[in-house]
């Protein structure tokens, strides 16, 4: 094989090398943007390996260039040296991409860029991303809802509902409800439709007063005249509860407001409103009973949630599907919101690479301080110029591994 033919596959395994490079950045990218919005354990796992392997491949890039060549024609002290000095190359290295693409003022211009919320309100816009959403999900809460234990679930409910319950005051909770009712002047309306239930009841039953007047009066009166008294009540008792209905400021509906707040007040501060509604809800709320009441809503929710996660319009799904519909028109709109989104988005992606530049660093440091060092010359670069180009490759899918180990170590561990 001639040098034009080496330095031919050379340019070749260099370009695939390049390639495997913006394919992790692609991934990396993709991933950073759908963990925004999607909190699938995979997604993680993908965007640790492919940031790792981002690194690890720039890491091998330079590395490789520097055991052959003064990097970009710069006579940068120490190379062409690998076989001594691959240990200090592997803290330059390191500290060469955090200062040169890591660094506040490299970063800054690619996160002002960032503008999840209009991407997030776009993809919800697609039906199909709806029910994919709307489907997965699904699956998620009905396997959680089976694999969970009934029994503990119960527990829990009936746990929280003693404790919640043991230090309740009811007679203070229903004098202070009655009170706010009060003055919220909400119980008129239950005193109007009461004046009305019984003017109409009044008017409709005259037979029954005429009946009740005469079984009462002395047997000499006349008829006419137990008749006319009984429609004298009837018309004054019809008239004056008339005049209550009518009558917002009435004097009767002054008198119940009055009662009704001394009640009021009676009921939080009577020690025999509070032994009367002690003993009550004793009687429902015993540890029984709050087991069964535990177990019937428990059922209830399990049920009813299975069945609408189930059951393909649900009225469940319905909901879901109106509300992504209104959010993803709200992302694409809602200048306020969109620029309170992606500002939190900023800051955080800012603030968390700025915070782990250093790992970055340590993880080029130590992969190059790992390798064997070779003897450098443009002819050996020629001669095995393919196998060097692999060890970028090998470099993008060890610094993955590495980055995928560290990832699920910390995940599981801190």
């Amino acid at each position: 094989m001639t040098d034009q033919e080496k330095r031919r596959q050379l340019r070749k395994y260099k370009a695939f090398a390049t390639g495997l490079f913006v394919l992790m950045a692609t991934v990396f990218i993709i991933t950073t943007i759908l963990q925004k919005s999607d909190n699938s354990h995979w997604i993680g796992y993908v965007r640790a390996f492919s940031e790792a392997a981002m690194v690890g491949a720039l890491a091998d890039w330079f590395a490789v260039t520097a055991l052959f060549h003064h990097p970009l024609g710069l006579k940068i002290p120490h190379t062409n040296l690998i076989q001594n000095k691959k240990d200090q190359i592997g803290d330059n290295l390191g500290s060469f991409v955090v200062g040169n693409f890591l660094s506040p003022q490299n970063i800054r211009p690619y996160i002002l860029k960032l503008k999840v919320s209009n991407f997030v309100g776009e993809w919800l816009s697609k039906e199909r991303n709806q029910e994919l959403l709307i489907s997965e999900t699904s699956v998620i809460v009905l396997d959680i809802l089976n694999k969970l234990e009934d029994k503990s679930v119960v527990n829990f409910i009936s746990g929280k509902a003693k404790e919640m319950s043991h230090d309740w005051k009811i007679n203070q909770i229903v004098g202070s409800g009655l009170q706010y009712i009060l003055e919220k002047n909400d119980h008129q309306r239950l005193v109007t439709s009461l004046s009305k239930q019984i003017k109409d009841y009044v008017l409709n039953n005259q037979e029954m007063v005429r009946e009740r007047v005469k079984r009462e009066s002395f047997a000499l009166i006349p008829k006419f005249v137990d008749d006319a008294i009984a429609d004298k009540i009837t018309s004054g008792l019809s008239k004056y509860f008339e005049e209550v209905e009518n009558d917002a400021e009435h004097s009767l509906r002054q008198e119940i407001t009055g009662k009704l707040m001394v009640f009021s007040e009676d009921l939080k501060a009577n020690e025999k409103w509070q032994d009367e509604f002690q003993s009550i809800k004793d009687s429902f709320l015993n540890e029984e009973k709050i087991q069964q009441y535990a177990q019937d809503i428990w059922n209830s929710i399990k049920k009813s949630l299975i069945k609408e996660l189930e059951t393909e319009n649900s009225a469940l799904k319905n909901y879901i599907r109106k509300n992504i519909i209104e959010l993803s028109h709200n992302l694409q709109t809602d200048e306020k919101l969109q620029h309170k989104i992606d500002h939190w988005i900023r800051f955080t992606a800012y603030k968390y690479i700025l915070k782990n530049t250093h790992q970055f660093g340590d993880l080029i440091s130590s992969t190059v301080g790992n390798w064997e060092g070779k003897e450098l010359s443009n002819k050996l670069e020629l001669e095995v110029g393919k196998d060097l180009q692999f060890i970028r490759v090998n470099g993008t899918l060890v610094g993955g591994l590495v980055g995928l180990l560290i990832y699920t170590l910390s995940h599981f561990l801190i």
